[in-house]
């Protein structure tokens, strides 16, 4: 990212379309030229991999680290690409405009996805799709059955299973695939639906003159393919369950810390196979996205180990991890590594040294500029390192105009007035913070899409540490103005970053 430039976050699911959620289909494309239009170079989305509702559709906790997520399939792609008739699509349910209702979106998206399978079933073999699941054999056939599987235990985690299916007996899990080969073909289908879209989306950026910065969570859910599947890579004891579990101690964001309950690396083994499973899915990502952001990356240093049932995170303790290996590692297959840390919290001198040696930019975040002393706070603008990536906010953060109305403090508004050299009320807060991170030594500047149409916290993505009710919000029709555009151009302008 040493070109300067600035660019947008928006998760795809919050695109407003008429199916109850953002997808990869025509308001996505017309984002593209928005972007395109106000004079930006990146697209930041969150994860794209399959949600669980379990987990309230994060998409930080995933079924697979290789699957795309069914719910991004557009419906009128589905018709535009000849799988589906348009009639098809009818009738759509009246969704939620405001938020995504998931439950709603799934049970609607899978009767498409089941007429769309027997409609290519019925006009016979496709020789694109056959080869899809021949190159993409290595991850899509035990996600497949995985997925198969979970539907006929669907109260239970894989742990759980007939011993069979558990420990993944050969000769049993042989006669389960000839036996429900039907539903393991259909997952199989709806990830080649997936990738069919996906490149048209990629190739769309692309020729905008957009790149796309993915993001991917460092670790994964233990209820998923990959765990099942890998469970040689993850520490886990005699009955295959979770020995520790991953999360981070007391921070900005919860007093007692957080419990991902995602399991640990077994990095000695994984270190001892030369990363291979790492590399294959840095390799995946890549493939999709133009950067990859790699969420909380100082697990790749040391990650906080915290026994498996424990009630808060305090209990846990920091554990080294090979980070260094890792990155040489990475290096080697791929010359190119565009990677981005996401380091906020506590980083210690080893993080910020494996930045600076593998030269991984870092993110600096504003909400977070003025919670201390301006002359030393790594935020601040004239603290801010060229190779960096400045946000206003991130999907972690309430939008800035919640911030300032409910949890900026009064001693750091008052040091916001002074450095900026004035006084400013909430109408003015957004565009202050966007003017902030647009005129910043950092080559690149990210603005959640929140705060560029500056919503309040009604309009808040996630709330750390609370399990329900996030990743729920959407973008309403026609926020996107001729004016916004022509603004949005002007700034990227003015700040040489277009």
């Amino acid at each position: 990212m040493k070109t300067r430039g600035s660019g947008i976050l928006l998760h795809i699911t919050s695109l407003p379309t008429k199916f109850g959620i953002g997808d990869l289909g025509p308001v996505a494309h017309e984002f593209i030229e928005f972007l395109q239009k106000a004079g930006q170079r990146y697209w930041q989305i969150l994860p794209i991999h399959p949600t669980d509702e379990k987990y309230d559709n994060s998409p930080y906790h995933s079924l697979s680290a290789f699957a795309g997520n069914p719910l991004l399939i557009s419906p009128e792609f589905l018709v535009e690409d000849g799988f589906l008739d348009d009639s098809d699509l009818f009738p759509i349910p009246e969704f939620n405009i405001k938020f995504v209702d998931f439950p709603s979106v799934i049970s609607y998206k899978n009767q498409l996805f089941d007429m769309a399978y027997h409609r290519f079933k019925f006009f016979g073999h496709n020789p694109e799709f056959t080869n899809f699941c021949r190159e993409q054999s290595w991850w899509l056939d035990d996600y497949a059955l995985f997925m198969v599987i979970r539907s006929q235990h669907p109260d239970t985690n894989w742990s759980d299973w007939p011993l069979e299916l558990k420990n993944r007996n050969d000769e049993y899990l042989k006669e389960y695939t000839q036996l429900y080969y039907t539903e393991i073909e259909k997952v199989r289908f709806i990830q080649y639906l997936f990738s069919l879209q996906w490149e048209k989306f990629l190739k769309k950026c692309h020729d905008c003159g957009i790149w796309l910065i993915g993001d991917i969570p460092i670790y994964i859910d233990y209820d998923s393919s990959d765990v099942w599947s890998n469970p040689i890579w993850f520490q886990l004891d005699e009955n295959k369950r979770p020995i520790f579990v991953a999360g981070v101690p007391p921070d900005y964001f919860s007093e007692t810390g957080q419990i991902w309950n995602n399991p640990l690396y077994a990095w000695e083994r994984i270190e001892n196979d030369n990363f291979t499973w790492w590399r294959r899915r840095i390799h995946k990502e890549l493939q999709g996205v133009d950067f990859l952001r790699i969420d909380h990356f100082r697990g790749l240093a040391a990650f906080w180990e915290i026994p498996a049932g424990s009630d808060t995170a305090i209990q846990g303790r920091w554990v080294n991890a090979p980070a260094w290996k890792f990155l040489q590692t990475m290096e080697k297959n791929f010359p190119y590594l565009p990677i981005i840390a996401e380091d906020l919290g506590i980083i210690t001198p080893d993080v910020r040294e494996i930045l600076r040696e593998f030269n991984i930019p870092g993110m600096n975040v504003l909400q977070f500029a003025f919670s201390s002393d301006t002359s030393d706070n790594p935020y601040i603008l004239h603290n801010i390192k060229k190779e960096s990536l400045v946000y206003t906010g991130t999907h972690d953060n309430n939008t800035t105009l919640g911030w300032f109305l409910k949890d900026s403090t009064d001693i750091e508004k008052q040091r916001l007035f002074s450095y900026i050299g004035k006084e400013i009320s909430s109408s003015e807060i957004c565009e202050v913070f966007i003017r902030l991170a647009m005129m910043s030594n950092a080559n690149t500047a990210i603005i959640p899409i929140q705060d560029i149409l500056n919503l309040d916290e009604s309009a808040r993505m996630n709330r750390p540490g609370i399990d329900t009710g996030n990743w729920k919000w959407k973008m309403q029709e026609k926020m996107l103005t001729d004016e916004l555009t022509f603004r949005l151009r002007a700034l990227s302008k003015i700040y040489g970053r277009y």
